[in-house]
């Protein structure tokens, strides 16, 4: 989850060529064990790998309480199948990353109970604004995190990009996914919410707020 602006979505797309040819590609990846690529207990940068996995645990966490929040007022909308359909691509990388928060030994954050109440309560609180306010919390919520997603990608390519291969797989599969969850929101009305530049702009304040303190606490 990070939070990019209007003037910084283009960078959303410079490391996502071929994104929706790759896709399947990637899937098949998802159950492959973290070995195949030397990542051990003993060999990663465990700040590095620590600080990732903790922070996109809580992300996809708060995520899908999000979600969950928009479900509660609009399951039986026109757009309940859309959401719920997300929602389960969102539980798949929850998932996803409690298993590795056991495999490599990650404490989540501890600010957990507060995006519990948090997420339900944006996702809630925007679906109340009619299926243009959730989708636009979509929009904003999905751009920051694949933004995020990317500097993660940039990170440990730089780190060592043959050693984190299986990793740097996972968030480019993920991040993939959340912008296909960001063109579903503008296909959707997203732009149509009241006030949607200042709602995005407050929305992805929040989400650099949120990614800074669970990367640290």
């Amino acid at each position: 989850m990070s939070c990019a602006g209007a003037a910084a979505a283009p960078c959303l797309w410079r490391l996502r060529p071929g994104a929706r040819r790759s896709l399947s590609a990637y899937g098949r990846r998802i159950s492959v064990r973290f070995r195949s690529s030397g990542m051990t207990l003993d060999n990663i940068n465990r700040a590095a790998v620590d600080r990732i996995i903790r922070v996109d645990h809580a992300g996809e966490y708060g995520a899908n309480r999000i979600y969950a929040g928009q479900m509660a007022v609009l399951s039986r909308t026109s757009v309940g199948p859309v959401i719920q359909k997300m929602w389960d691509q969102e539980k798949d990388h929850l998932k996803k990353f409690n298993e590795l928060m056991v495999t490599f030994r990650v404490r989540p954050t501890v600010l957990m109970p507060l995006w519990n109440v948090l997420g339900f309560a944006l996702g809630a609180g925007t679906a109340l604004l009619g299926k243009e306010g959730a989708m636009a919390c979509t929009v904003a919520v999905e751009e920051s995190i694949a933004h995020h997603y990317n500097n993660q990608i940039r990170t440990l390519m730089e780190e060592d990009p043959e050693k984190y291969e299986e990793l740097l797989q996972l968030i480019k599969k993920f991040r993939d996914e959340e912008l296909e969850h960001h063109d579903i929101g503008l296909d959707h009305d997203a732009e149509l919410a009241p006030a949607y530049a200042v709602l995005k702009s407050i929305i992805q304040a929040g989400c650099r707020v949120a990614i800074y303190l669970s990367e640290r606490l």
